[in-house]
């Protein structure tokens, strides 16, 4: 009984990894009509690749012709971004005033939007709208956000709207070092993710320790002075 092997390969950058289409019989080849090819392409279609880079990376990408996309909110994008890039959000702060969303955006402001100061957000629903009339399919686009989330979401929202050049930070942001990127803002973009209450967190508890290390110092030369200031024991 004659051997009959089958493998399948559609070229293009996207998730396909296959090299030829042939069968094989006793030493005789059979290749399938061109029509039928084609309608196999059609049918799973060819998607681009979104590059996953480091740091260093992305900063060659922009000498090679990558516009920076930043896709953070507003309040990241003020505190730090690199200058140069275009701001267009994921998500925007969300204002509808249905009794659902007022009551989950008290809630967000008096636990994530105090102690993280993170905005309530929804899903920008121009944000490839916006992008498609910045730029054309065929441009090279670097999408940033903070921590690589937002990003990886847009890039993908992108390349299923026919864009075909498309990279992101790995791990966002928060992992470029200072002087990577020319930067505008008050802090250095790997710290324009923080803010809220947790930004103090860390100068209370420096305080803190700086006056137990000093009472402890105190304590230990000059016991005297320090027997004459403390309450006396039970």
């Amino acid at each position: 009984m004659a051997a009959i092997s089958y493998s399948t390969v559609f070229p293009s950058r996207s998730d396909f990894r296959a090299s030829c289409l042939a069968f094989q019989t006793c030493g005789r080849s059979w290749v399938l009509p061109n029509r039928s090819f084609h309608r196999r392409r059609r049918h799973f279609g060819i998607r681009a690749e979104i590059d996953f880079v480091i740091a260093d990376e992305a900063k060659k990408l922009v000498t090679e012709g990558f516009a920076i996309v930043d896709v953070r909110d507003i309040k990241q994008y003020e505190r730090a971004h690199v200058k140069s890039c275009y701001h267009i959000p994921l998500f925007i702060e969300n204002k509808d005033n249905d009794p659902g969303t007022i009551i989950k955006r008290t809630l967000h402001n008096n636990f994530a939007g105090l102690f993280f100061g993170l905005p309530f957000t929804k899903l920008n629903p121009d944000f490839v709208k916006s992008v498609k009339s910045q730029f054309s399919p065929d441009s090279k686009l670097l999408i940033v956000c903070q921590e690589g989330l937002r990003s990886t979401a847009a890039a993908r929202q992108l390349e299923q709207s026919g864009f075909k050049n498309i990279a992101c930070i790995t791990s966002g942001l928060q992992s470029v070092k200072p002087g990577t990127f020319d930067s505008v803002g008050s802090t250095e973009l790997q710290d324009a993710g923080k803010a809220g209450l947790v930004t103090i967190q860390g100068k209370i508890s420096t305080v803190l320790g700086t006056i137990l290390v000093c009472a402890l110092l105190f304590v230990t030369f000059f016991p005297d002075q320090a027997e004459k200031l403390l309450p006396p024991g039970n």
